[in-house]
Formats: structure tokens, C-alpha cells, sequence
């Protein structure tokens, strides 16, 4: 199955502490954030790192069972620290049942997110001066 036939496939076929968290996090609702879901970051579909926030580099997870001292999961999130990323997991029990707390502890992570470099100046707009 291609990459982004798989993407889809996952999309269509979310666990419920998924689409719950989802509800939460979709069309900016947390603080105005951009979440997407399912996303592929180099190797990896991040479908065991459910959603993803490009521009503050953090992820957030719901995990089931299987994901319990998992070798593959302890590589890809070693990976994608190595990028820059920061990682938020949650038992998928954790989601159904703390239906505030875990949204809290999201937004408590965006707020502990260093802003953004403002863009630079234009070419002129900088108080640079030009010499003739």
C-alpha cells in the first residue's frame, strides 16, 4: 500500500481515544493551534504519534497496549527527537476517562513552547544603510 493511500486508510479507521482527542485538537480549536493527523514525518507515519503541531515541533500520542516497552516505539521516538520534536503520550484509557485533564496537559504544553523567530525584515527595512 502506498504511503498516502496508508495515511487515508488510518484516518478512516481511528481508534475512539483518537477521535476524541481529535474533537479536542481539530480546526484550531486548541488556542487557535493547527494540528494534523497522520502525518508522515521521514520514515515513520506518525500513527502511533497520532497528531502532530509542525510549527511548535510536538507531538502528541494516544497509546493503547501494545505500545508497552516497545522497541520500535523507543526508536521512533528517539528519531524524532533527534529532528527536534517534543513527544506527549497518553494511555488511550487516560483519554476516554480524564476527559479534561489530558486536553489541559496539551494546552499547558503549547503554552510552555518558546514563540516563534519573527520573521526577518525585508531587504531595506532593516535600518541598513547602503553604500553608493
Amino acid at each position: 500500500m502506498h504511503q498516502r493511500q496508508f495515511t487515508k486508510t488510518l484516518r478512516q479507521n481511528m481508534t475512539d481515544a483518537e477521535q476524541l482527542l481529535w474533537k479536542h485538537l481539530r480546526a484550531h480549536r486548541m488556542d487557535g493551534q493547527k494540528f494534523r493527523r497522520q502525518q508522515p514525518i521521514g520514515p515513520y507515519i506518525v500513527d502511533f504519534v497520532d497528531f502532530v503541531h509542525f510549527g511548535l515541533r510536538l507531538i502528541v500520542e494516544a497509546d493503547g497496549g501494545q505500545h508497552v516497552d516497545s522497541d520500535h516505539d523507543a526508536t521512533r521516538d528517539a528519531w524524532l527527537r533527534s529532528q527536534g520534536f517534543a513527544l506527549l503520550r497518553f494511555w488511550n484509557n487516560d483519554i476516554l476517562h480524564n476527559t479534561h485533564s489530558v486536553p489541559e496537559a496539551i494546552w499547558a504544553a503549547l503554552q510552555a513552547q518558546p514563540p516563534s523567530p519573527p520573521a526577518p525584515l525585508p531587504q531595506g527595512e532593516r535600518g541598513e544603510t547602503t553604500t553608493p
